[in-house]
């Protein structure tokens, strides 16, 4: 099994290109499912967990390639051979579910497996089951897959989400684009990735007004076309080498980068004493690399803290000036990172959903051992700013979700290295 090997104290300087978000893109690929003609995605990600859901849909009888060094996916459903979404597949990643309400709208049927992913807490699928029978699916759970089907075919519904869940409103929307008159979701998430998920349905003909909203509404159409779009900057992998330069000292520019993709992540670097500035190519982070100060984190969805940088905000944390305490609301069991920080010298105490960070001088490198994908990112991260040598095993969640982070950090001049297990 590969590990990474990353030996702190230096400096970093350069620039670091944003991928296209892998978020976005698990959600944009099965809206070809809707269409029987082509959908091209360019500024894909080059990640396993895209290879996952383009197995998944050619399973499903579509074609999906990548094209130009696998920035650009080219996906066509004009021919779908089966409905069913085998749980060899789907085990492997969360998203998967996000064919269901496709599968539903274009073949009127679906059988798909409940999914997997990484372990960090619940993420029950009754959002999205909720909604789909508002639509008018008969969903009934047997031998492990959700058996669906819609007799009458989609209708137009009110639909009020219990959660602001990013994947139901994901799913819903897919489903209501060929529903049968207007559908209105209200709760509805309001990350960039459904915004750029409704750009992209709309570029194929579908009508939807309220997307950046928690009120969404679509008017069905009775077909889709086809539609090349370009997906947006992962706001997750931007705010993770924003921290780089700032836990190993530095200047470093994201390329690609927003303010408004972090808004309230570039607010709580302010708060600890990091200046971020926006470039017209992308954000600058410059800091000198001493201590920060200490601040206090809430994750909530969008626009509020993301989840997806606790870790990697925690691993800053750890030698801040200060005692720092981080609130996670979204995920029950998302701080599994923390032992492997204390291993390498880190104060943190963990009480529910509740972390107390207190900073120390300098983290010690250490062998530790990635969780999750957000986990084994920060550990990385906490290495940069560790004395000595911080060795990371079972780094395959980081290839759900970074690609080529060696290549990235090791051009800015990280001292960093991808050791093949035996």
């Amino acid at each position: 099994m590969d590990s990474i090997v990353v030996t702190g104290g230096g400096p970093l300087n350069g620039e670091i290109p944003i991928a296209g978000a892998k978020n976005a893109c698990l959600a944009l690929m099965p809206a070809t499912l809707l269409s029987e003609e082509p959908l091209i995605l360019t500024n894909a990600p080059r990640l396993s967990d895209i290879s996952t859901m383009t197995v998944l849909l050619q399973s499903l009888g579509a074609d999906a390639a990548s094209l130009q060094h696998d920035k650009v996916l080219a996906m066509s459903s004009h021919d779908l051979t089966s409905t069913r979404a085998d749980y060899d597949i789907v085990r492997k990643m969360r998203a998967s579910n996000l064919v269901l309400g496709p599968l539903l709208a274009r073949a009127g049927h679906a059988e798909v497996s409940l999914p997997g992913g990484c372990a960090i807490g619940a993420r029950p699928m009754d959002i999205h089951i909720d909604g789909l029978e508002k639509l008018g699916a008969e969903i009934e759970l047997r031998d492990g897959y959700l058996h669906a089907k819609a007799p009458g075919g989609l209708k137009g519904a009110q639909i009020d989400l219990a959660f602001p869940s990013v994947g139901a409103t994901e799913n819903l929307m897919m489903a209501a684009t060929l529903a049968k008159g207007t559908t209105v979701i209200t709760n509805a998430a309001r990350e960039p990735e459904i915004v750029d998920l409704a750009r992209c349905l709309i570029a194929m003909g579908a009508q939807i007004e309220g997307e950046g909203t928690d009120r969404i509404e679509i008017q069905g159409v009775d077909r889709l076309g086809g539609a090349t779009h370009r997906v947006v900057t992962d706001r997750i992998e931007l705010g993770t080498y924003m921290l780089a330069p700032v836990i190993a000292g530095g200047d470093v520019e994201c390329l690609g980068g927003t303010l408004d993709l972090v808004q309230s992540f570039v607010e709580k670097l302010a708060e600890a004493g990091v200046s971020v500035e926006e470039t017209g190519r992308g954000l600058r982070v410059r800091h000198d690399g001493g201590r920060v100060r200490a601040v206090d984190i809430t994750t909530e969805v969008f626009p509020g803290f993301p989840t997806d940088l606790q870790a990697q905000m925690m691993a800053l944390l750890t030698t801040a000036q200060g005692v720092s305490t981080l609130h996670e609301t979204i995920f029950e069991n998302r701080f599994m990172h923390a032992p492997e920080l204390v291993r390498m010298g880190a104060e943190i105490e963990v009480q529910g959903g509740t972390a107390r960070v207190t900073g120390v001088e300098r983290l010690k490198g250490a062998p530790v051992m990635a969780t999750d994908l957000r986990a084994s990112v920060s550990l990385i991260l906490a290495g940069l700013a560790a004395e000595g040598e911080t060795v990371v095993s079972r780094v395959y969640h980081l290839d759900r979700g970074y690609e080529q982070v060696v290549r990235k950090l090791s051009r800015v001049g990280a001292q960093i290295e991808r050791v093949k297990g035996t």
